[in-house]
């Protein structure tokens, strides 16, 4: 028989033991998340007041910063307290809770990307049956599929690293969240489950999504070389650069942080990269689409004008 004790709580590393550099590290997330919050708020309330803006690739993208929301709301805000107290301690049930809510905005976020690739693929490579395909049922079954997947995400995360034993009642995270990686790398699992573990989840939920959003664009990229408009083609890239923008900087450093956490990289350099998808990737969405998307400019504009008319 093996001894084992129940969790009683997680330590979490801070960004910085250095007084002064954790008062500015509070005022720079604390900017970043009311920046997300304010910014995400503002691409819902746009796309919901204007009727121009009543097409799947809107409702995918309110869909999107509804996500976004959610996803940074799962760690900045503790993050922003930690730095506070100087306690980054987080409870057992808390972690897991924490771990949960993150993982599935984070792999509703990486299917919504790829489900707007498809739909831009669908939109400019099958104009004349965009309507058909893209119907609000196909959306619908589309939005409840990345919601179900995300679902069976954490189911297998959680059969993998729901029990712990150590002669411990605490252990220590590398990084300043409960993320699914570093708890892998805690669980009761040996080395080479654990490896098969997250390399086979992370090429399902990761790398199956990216494959779907490079076959999109490849699609997109080859109608494009038939096409002779410049304007049509300066429209696409104008919408297509601002979702391949946001698809590399999410899937860029979230995947990179989850296949090196079983490296032996410097804790604090993997919470640094941690902060450019959990934090940053949110908060610069809206302004992404918004500054390159004539439709929410214009719609922006006509909110702003009856707001001061």
């Amino acid at each position: 028989m093996q001894n084992t004790t129940s969790v009683l709580e997680f330590h979490l590393i801070q960004l910085s033991e250095d007084p002064y550099l954790q008062t500015v590290i509070f005022g720079l997330f604390l900017s970043m998340y009311i920046l997300a919050l304010l910014g995400n708020l503002l691409i819902i309330l746009t796309v919901s007041s204007d009727a121009h803006l009543h097409t799947p690739m809107y409702f995918f993208l309110c869909n999107l910063s509804m996500v976004d929301i959610g996803f940074i709301s799962t760690t900045v805000p503790r993050m922003i307290v930690d730095t506070q107290t100087h306690c980054p301690v987080i409870s057992y049930v808390g972690c897991l809770t924490q771990m949960s809510m993150y993982l599935i905005f984070a792999c509703m976020d990486g299917m919504l990307l790829a489900v707007m690739a498809y739909d831009r693929f669908v939109a400019i490579c099958l104009p004349l049956y965009y309507q058909v395909i893209m119907n609000p049922s196909r959306c619908g079954v589309l939005l409840l599929s990345s919601f179900i997947l995300s679902l069976v995400d954490l189911l297998i995360h959680y059969v993998a690293v729901l029990n712990f034993s150590n002669c411990k009642d605490f252990f220590e995270i590398s990084n300043f969240f409960c993320g699914p990686s570093e708890l892998l790398k805690l669980s009761c699992l040996d080395i080479l489950t654990n490896n098969i573990v997250r390399y086979c989840v992370g090429a399902l939920f990761g790398l199956l999504p990216i494959s779907g959003i490079l076959f999109s664009y490849f699609k997109i990229v080859s109608s494009l070389m038939q096409s002779s408009s410049s304007s049509g083609k300066h429209k696409i890239f104008s919408t297509c650069g601002s979702h391949l923008s946001i698809v590399c900087l999410f899937y860029g450093t979230g995947l990179g942080v989850y296949f090196s956490s079983s490296l032996s990289i410097s804790p604090r350099s993997n919470a640094v990269v941690s902060v450019m998808y959990t934090a940053v990737t949110p908060m610069l969405n809206p302004f992404i689409y918004s500054l390159k998307n004539q439709d929410i400019k214009t719609a922006l504009r006509k909110i702003l004008s009856r707001a001061f008319h």
